[in-house]
């Protein structure tokens, strides 16, 4: 019988990672990554983010013939393919296709005065009853930028899209996107299950711009001949599945449901968790967006709760006072110090403006330091509580919406590699954590056969889904991790 293989693409601002997943063993056969570097990002002025979608394409292309080559996989063999990509960037296209300026990306902040102006004039109440969110910099308002500033620009726009729906286009010639991806750019109207009109008519856009809606999960498109010559694939490969990154990572992690989390920890942190109701945060401080499973009629919504101060933080203090060890040691040596940290306590938002703290920016900051009792190990453990309870923070505004957290799903990287970060978090939080051996790309290979209906679910596509770690909560310990929180709060609410 011949293999089947399922290709998987995560278009992130740093690299292009493709994964090959062989259907039958569910295991995945190879993986790579280009730029070997962290790919530029264009900064032209302060606050902006530019890429180039060709380089995006380039490196697509690099590690799509580094994964057929390393897995010796033939290009008759691949069956579908799943994209997952930076969320909220902006790609304008011409009638041919062809891009007419570098696309402005998640972190590019030159719109948050448009999305603001919005929120105010449209009335807040109608943009979160709609939206979800407050207009805020997601992809609609970066569009009202380049109106205002390149009109000649935005007088040739054909089409608006997102990163993935780019790539998708790209290979299939067709211009599409999803439910998912349109509420990630404020351009879905959760009351009325439809196009955001009346954002678009304050904005002054066509509804022309939008693409064709298609399913998350479904054939999007198939791979030109053209494009299959270019890539050392085979022509009619279909393309089914495409989600935001943040979405896809709750997908590779198998959360589908109501009350799972998932979650990730490298310089900033997510944590991202399945609402079964359509609701939202009367004061925006977390996104609430269509999740890959969403329908109007069983509404799966992903509320996302980022903290820019996360593993930042652990890295400086690495860097300053802790260069002769390693993060492994690191660990070692705060563990020596009791839950709470004897009273030491860090705010740890040292890396900009905190949506979750309403755009506030109180820096990062050690309460309750004492000379004589507390060392460099007291500073490791706080800081690390510290990103915990920010985490445990947010998370009591999205039990406020409704959410019931009890399971929290993460890869086995970054600072849930850490005994101290994990049993914390358990500890505070009362849930059960659940560490896998999972990536983005890899998770967008198995969408792709959940879109191609060679899995006929999400339990057959994660069967062989490889859980490393189960962390149970300490009861034990349970007050003390409470008493700790408490004072951290008590602490942030006086610096915000």
């Amino acid at each position: 019988m011949k293999t089947r293989y399922l290709l998987g693409y995560d278009i992130g601002s740093s690299s292009v990672k493709a994964s090959l997943v062989n259907v039958d063993s569910g295991v995945c056969a190879a993986s790579a990554f280009y730029p070997k570097v962290e790919a530029e990002i264009i900064a032209r002025q302060s606050g902006w983010a530019e890429q180039e979608p060709e380089k995006w394409w380039e490196n697509l292309k690099l590690a799509t013939d580094a994964v057929m080559q390393t897995s010796g996989a033939r290009a008759d063999e691949v069956a579908a393919i799943g994209i997952s990509y930076q969320m909220h960037g902006l790609v304008c296209v011409d009638k041919d296709l062809r891009v007419l300026r570098p696309a402005i990306i998640w972190c590019d902040s030159r719109a948050v005065g448009y999305g603001q102006r919005a929120f105010e004039a449209l009335g807040e109440s109608v943009c979160l009853s709609h939206l979800l969110n407050s207009p805020g910099n997601f992809t609609a308002s970066k569009l009202a930028w380049v109106k205002e500033h390149e009109p000649e620009v935005y007088a040739r726009i054909y089409k608006i899209m997102l990163p993935g729906d780019y790539i998708a286009m790209r290979m299939t010639g067709e211009v599409c996107t999803t439910v998912s991806g349109l509420s990630e750019g404020m351009f879905w109207d959760f009351k009325n299950n439809r196009t955001a009109d009346f954002l678009m008519d304050y904005y002054g856009f066509s509804s022309s711009l939008i693409p064709t809606l298609c399913p998350t999960f479904a054939e999007q498109g198939r791979m030109t001949a053209s494009v299959a010559a270019e890539l050392g694939l085979r022509a009619g490969i279909p393309v089914t599945y495409r989600a935001g990154d943040q979405p896809n990572n709750a997908l590779s992690l198998n959360v589908f449901n109501p009350g799972e989390i998932a979650s990730t920890a490298g310089t900033s942190g997510v944590v991202y968790g399945v609402n079964g109701s359509v609701n939202y945060d009367p004061l925006s401080r977390v996104n609430t967006f269509a999740h890959v499973n969403y329908t109007p009629g069983q509404p799966r919504l992903g509320v996302l709760l980022c903290i820019n101060g996360t593993g930042i933080l652990n890295s400086w203090i690495k860097r300053t006072m802790g260069s002769d060890l390693s993060y492994a040691g690191m660990n070692e040596v705060a563990s020596q110090v009791p839950v709470g940290s004897e009273g030491l306590s860090v705010i740890p938002f040292g890396n900009g403006a905190e949506r979750v703290l309403e755009n506030r920016e109180p820096g990062c900051s050690l309460q309750g330091l004492n000379f004589n009792t507390h060392t460099r190990a007291h500073v490791m453990r706080a800081a690390q509580e510290g990103i915990v309870f920010s985490f445990k923070y947010g998370m009591e505004i999205m039990e406020q919406m409704g959410m019931r957290i009890t399971n929290i799903h993460a890869g086995n990287a970054n600072m849930f590699l850490s005994p101290i970060f994990r049993d914390t978090l358990a500890g505070i939080t009362g849930a059960t954590i659940e560490l896998y051996d999972t990536d983005g790309s890899v998770g967008a290979a198995k969408g792709a056969g959940m879109g191609a209906g060679i899995y006929k679910d999400n339990t057959e596509a994660f069967a062989t889904l490889k859980k490393l770690q189960v962390i149970e909560p300490d009861t034990c310990r349970s007050g003390q991790y409470q008493s700790a929180y408490a004072l951290w709060k008590e602490r942030l609410n006086k610096v915000i």
